[in-house]
């Protein structure tokens, strides 16, 4: 089983910027596609970036285009998140994903993950 593990969240203001991190273990992270998913309170769970294994292909939901950037170091075993232009209702636990890298992955469509983080607290304020 692949173990996600987030960190980096925490409250700023409203215009800031916060850079999210996932830590993952096997030796074979390099052949997953990876995402970011977030979800407020009394939402649904909502995607907000992915990123193909190889990083040639990736994806933001229209929501976060041009305000987050999601990248990843396979040699670190490592994918990231870097959100910009904060605004409150970007407020969610953002959680860590992957899955097998193919055309069904649920960063590219909408279906299951094989493997969640357990999230990490973003809290903007007005």
């Amino acid at each position: 089983q692949v173990q996600l593990v987030e960190s980096g969240g925490g409250l700023v203001q409203a215009g800031g910027s916060l850079r999210l991190s996932c830590a993952a273990s096997g030796r074979t992270f390099s052949s997953y596609a990876m995402g970011w998913f977030r979800q407020a309170p009394g939402k649904e769970r909502e995607f907000v970036g992915g990123i193909s294994r190889s990083g040639s292909r990736i994806n933001y939901a229209d929501s976060v285009k041009g305000r987050f950037t999601i990248s990843r170091d396979n040699a670190k075993n490592t994918v990231n998140l870097q959100l910009n232009s904060l605004k409150p209702e970007d407020t969610a636990v953002y959680y860590c994903a992957a899955d097998r890298d193919w055309p069904g992955a649920c960063v590219y469509t909408k279906s299951s993950c094989d493997y969640w983080g357990q999230g990490t607290q973003v809290t903007v304020s007005s």
